[in-house]
């Protein structure tokens, strides 16, 4: 059974030109065209392809509104966003928005068939360079977490969350750390305002999450 896949873009050439190449993939049937996001949701409801591969930057409405539209009201349907723009905004957008693909429009046309292979079956696919536009975000991301996290809390106050979080009472830290009851006091109270996390539970939760301690004995 062929992939049928709705072509999305606000110049007529582009997409006359990916229908011509697309109609040659044996498994591949463009069944209609749309020039902005609108005019695609009509589609969608009217024609339930399987693909969508949708321009980012439109007149009207966007592709990233167009997105959301489509994969809220059609979870099933699978939308590759086809952009000029390698920017992680838009990127981080159009992925927020449901789209399973992101590719650049100076990519070849192999790997727009490949992404629509990828794609149909469920999994997601983004070009290369997008790839490394995403993992430097989320790397850029998780550092700047992880240095905020460690200027939250002292050392100390690490080390009380450690000995809370594996059930030990406030007398037992006390005595384990070598410092007055009231001081354990103290960095509980403290931990709780810096985290703005005010049960024990949850501070468990943090804790394990933060590597800080395990669920194993």
């Amino acid at each position: 059974m062929k992939i049928k896949i709705i072509l999305v873009d606000d110049h007529k050439i582009t997409r006359q030109g990916l229908h011509s190449l697309l109609d040659e993939q044996k498994n591949m049937e463009v069944i209609a065209e749309a020039e902005d996001g609108r005019e695609a949701v009509c589609k969608v409801r009217e024609l339930s392809p399987d693909v969508v591969v949708m321009d980012v930057s439109m007149p009207g409405l966007n592709g990233m509104e167009a997105t959301r539209q489509i994969v809220k009201e059609f979870p099933n349907i699978k939308v590759i966003a086809l952009s000029m723009h390698s920017d992680m905004l838009y990127v981080s957008e159009m992925l927020k928005s449901g789209a399973s693909g992101y590719l650049l429009k100076d990519c070849a046309f192999d790997e727009l068939a490949r992404a629509i292979n990828t794609v149909a079956v469920g999994k997601t696919y983004l070009s290369p360079a997008i790839s490394g536009v995403v993992v430097d975000d989320y790397l850029h991301r998780l550092t700047k977490a992880d240095i905020a996290d460690a200027d939250v809390l002292t050392d100390r106050e690490r080390e009380v969350l450690q000995l809370m979080a594996e059930g030990k009472s406030t007398k037992q830290i006390a005595l384990q750390l070598h410092i007055s009851v009231k001081t354990v006091e103290t960095h509980r109270r403290q931990i709780m305002n810096k985290l703005d996390i005010h049960t024990v539970a949850e501070l468990t939760k943090y804790a394990i999450r933060k590597g800080l301690t395990s669920l194993e004995p």
